[in-house]
């Protein structure tokens, strides 16, 4: 009989469990039912928060640079440095944890930090850069990224417009001449679980910008603003897939970055080595905070299914809630989830007790699909 070999290739467990807290909590459950078992852990992220973690998770060096924040307020932000590739996560610069309890500015709100990011990270060397957006706090198109690596946006009078998305509606003039000229060497790759156009019903401004605190009014008028930007800059790379990323951030790297845009799950199993980990394993173990219909919709676990399916490998779930049927789960390649809710149906409770209660659900796989 082949010897049993798991890989758990887990995300975060938002707000309660990091994606490598949950990989030591379901590894310890394991090994209680089944003492020695092989474990190998990769935890994955699929662009968002949580990104540049897994990729240290991986092997890659941790990098901090200090960086405009969203609100303009210096904060500090963390990317991931392996050889000549860098992992970069807009949120450590411009992603709503950097806002204060209740504090949001949709209209000015900036990603000039994301623009520093990638810059250090340019210093550092990279010539390959896997850009993962999401968690913004930002819908400013990539206006301020642009800016920090060097763009210029000019109003009539041939004044720099103001941060944020809403003085783009001033915008008279962009001069991209001095974009940093290492960006031509370099391969970026937009790294996201969302294809939204920049604007319109599916736009960034009218699907995210509640989130970021914008009211009805600011939503249309952050949406008539990034369509007059997108004019200046370019009409036709607003309606690609993945322009309305994270505030629009990818309409900017698409637009005049040279990104190409990528599902952020396969980007990051390609990154961190999550093929040749597959080859080894004889059953995965994924899983996210809450599974549910935007699980199949490109985020992590649902990109681990396919691939573990495609290899012939057997997948099960872990989660703190679930939301989908079992035929559900069974069209995204999972044989079963095991949900913490079924344990503790105190939301409360099971986001403080997530750790002990995932190691229960480990101990229930293990006795499901490993033990004797």
């Amino acid at each position: 009989m082949e010897t049993a070999r798991v890989l758990v290739a887990a995300d975060k467990f938002k707000g309660s469990l990091t994606a490598v807290q949950v990989a030591e909590r379901v590894t310890a459950g394991l090994r209680r039912v089944v003492p020695g078992l092989a474990v190998e852990t990769l935890p994955v992220a699929d662009g968002g928060d949580g990104t540049v973690a897994a990729a240290v998770a991986a092997g890659f060096e941790r990098r901090e640079a200090r960086v405009t924040g969203p609100l303009g307020d210096p904060v500090t932000a963390a990317y991931a440095l392996r050889g000549d590739t860098a992992v970069v996560e807009m949120a450590e610069a411009s992603g709503l944890q950097h806002l204060p309890d209740g504090v949001f500015a949709p209209l000015t709100a900036t990603t000039y930090g994301s623009g520093e990011l990638l810059k250090a990270a340019l210093e550092a060397g990279a010539t390959t850069i896997v850009f993962g957006v999401g968690g913004s706090a930002t819908t400013d198109g990539g206006a301020g990224m642009l800016a920090a690596l060097g763009a210029r946006f000019l109003d009539a009078d041939g004044k720099p417009v103001g941060p944020g998305g809403g003085p783009l509606a001033t915008l008279a003039e962009a001069d991209l001449s001095g974009l940093d000229p290492r960006l031509k060497d370099v391969d970026l790759i937009l790294a996201s679980d969302v294809d939204n156009p920049l604007t319109g019903p599916k736009g960034a401004p009218e699907v995210y910008g509640r989130q970021k605190g914008a009211s009805e009014e600011d939503i249309a008028v952050l949406d008539a603003a990034l369509t007059h930007y997108a004019s200046v800059l370019g009409p036709d790379t607003a309606a690609l897939p993945g322009a309305g990323a994270a505030g629009g951030i990818g309409y900017g790297a698409l637009v005049a970055l040279g990104a190409r845009f990528r599902p952020g799950i396969e980007v990051m199993l390609d990154v961190l080595g999550f093929a040749p980990a597959l080859a080894r394993a004889t059953l995965v173990i994924t899983g996210e905070g809450s599974l549910d219909e935007q699980t199949l919709h490109g985020k992590a676990p649902a990109g681990v299914a396919a691939a573990a399916r495609a290899a012939g490998i057997e997948v099960v779930a872990v989660c703190g809630r679930l939301a989908l049927p079992p035929e559900a789960l069974e069209k995204a390649g999972i044989r079963r989830a095991y949900a913490l809710a079924e344990l503790e149906p105190d939301p409360a409770v099971s986001m403080a007790q997530a750790g002990p209660l995932l190691e229960r659900a480990a101990e229930a796989i293990a006795r499901d699909f490993l033990a004797g």
